[in-house]
């Protein structure tokens, strides 16, 4: 099994900033891309930012500038720093991740449970 835990979600004044964080573990052979979403009440889930296990970053237009994607691959880490926050950034956040598990030729997308962002006016 592989398991996704975000952390690092909470209350934030707009302009604020903050460190998201989701370390994947379980029986993992190798990750691929990492991904962070979110979900505002009544909205869709949408994309936020992703990188590949080389590096290469991407990002939602209404983030650009504003957040950073990282990872560590060593601890099987992603993190997404959030500067200048907005009220309309408010949203659960999700990570997610093309996991390769041990003794598995297939890449397989797995999601954590999503940690709340609240930004307040």
């Amino acid at each position: 099994q592989v398991q996704l835990v975000e952390s690092g979600g909470g209350l934030v004044q707009a302009g604020g900033s903050l460190r998201l964080s989701c370390a994947a573990s379980g029986s993992i052979f190798s990750i691929n891309a990492m991904r962070w979403y979110r979900q505002a009440p009544g909205k869709q889930r949408e994309f936020v930012a992703t990188i590949t296990s080389g590096g290469i970053t991407n990002y939602a237009d209404s983030v650009k500038g504003r957040f950073t994607i990282s990872r560590d691959n060593a601890k099987n880490t992603v993190y997404l720093e959030m500067n200048s926050l907005k009220t309309e950034d408010t949203a659960v956040y999700y990570c997610n991740a093309d996991v390769q598990r041990l003794r598995s030729p297939f890449t397989t997308a797995y999601w954590g449970q999503g940690t709340q962002v609240t930004v307040s006016s």
